[in-house]
């Protein structure tokens, strides 16, 4: 006679409701963003046809070599990450994982993200030209500049708007460019003294800046060891804190001097 084990029904029965608990975790939609690589834009160039720094009142210098903003791009607040999209997030050295409340913290739809971030974009702007003119000497009241740059929010491209207007108006202050004709990228918010500011996602933007040709990424000092978690090689860090130790820095890479690092 044989007898059946009532125990392997019960183990069967858990094993497949633990399948059917997995399969639907596996596409339930899960409270993060995932993060990659963004664009890059040269500041001292143009953007859609328009020049990203236009200045009157004061004469312009041509420029040669390249500032390159940086940038990261997220999934938005309504869009539905699941496991299958975090796991390879994890394993994966150009994505980021994050819990959606860190990326948004504020909460809010699509549209008030974005308008929040133009927000903060437009805000960062005014303090990149109030420092940079202030790093200059110039009043406010005689030179006036206007920055477009399209389809980009948040304030992290303060340092290299500010480097920017110095480059066209001023250069290194001896007749020759910030840049050296290199393509420098960077990142970091700038307030109307001239201090930078930490910004988050630097180790993707190091990507961003590799892939679009930069060899030097300045970054915020306080930003250094996340900078470096993935940083592509051939790409040099230059820790920086105020605009003017940036154009100081800067002079002194162009003479092949010693340089602070990461």
């Amino acid at each position: 006679m044989l007898l059946r084990d009532p125990r392997s029904r019960v183990l069967a029965v858990c094993a497949v409701l633990v399948l059917a608990l997995l399969g639907t975790a596996a596409f339930a939609p899960l409270p993060f963003s995932v993060a990659q690589p963004g664009l890059t834009a040269n500041v001292l160039g143009d953007d859609k046809g328009q020049p990203v720094i236009s200045i009157s009142g004061a004469p312009v210098r041509k420029t040669s070599g390249q500032l390159r903003m940086v940038t990261i791009e997220a999934t938005g607040p309504s869009t539905d990450i699941d496991l299958g999209q975090v796991i390879d997030g994890w394993f994966r050295t150009d994505r980021a994982v994050m819990p959606r409340d860190a990326v948004y913290p504020g909460g809010g739809s699509d549209a008030q993200i974005e308008q929040h971030n133009l927000d903060e974009m437009k805000g960062s702007q005014d303090a990149a030209t109030e420092a940079a003119l202030s790093y200059l000497g110039d009043s406010p009241d005689k030179v006036k500049v206007g920055l477009h740059l399209a389809d980009v929010g948040g304030p992290s491209a303060g340092l290299l708007f500010s480097l920017g207007i110095i480059d066209k108006l001023d250069g290194d202050g001896a007749g020759s460019d910030l840049t050296g004709g290199r393509t420098i990228a960077g990142t970091g918010t700038i307030d109307a003294a001239g201090k930078v500011g930490a910004v988050g996602g630097v180790a993707l933007k190091t990507q961003s800046a590799a892939r679009d040709g930069a060899t030097v990424f300045l970054v915020p000092k306080a930003e250094c060891a996340d900078a470096k978690s993935k940083l592509p090689h051939g790409l040099r860090l230059i820790p920086v804190t105020t605009l003017k130790g940036t154009v100081s820095v800067l002079a002194t890479l162009k003479k092949g001097g010693s340089l602070p690092s990461c």
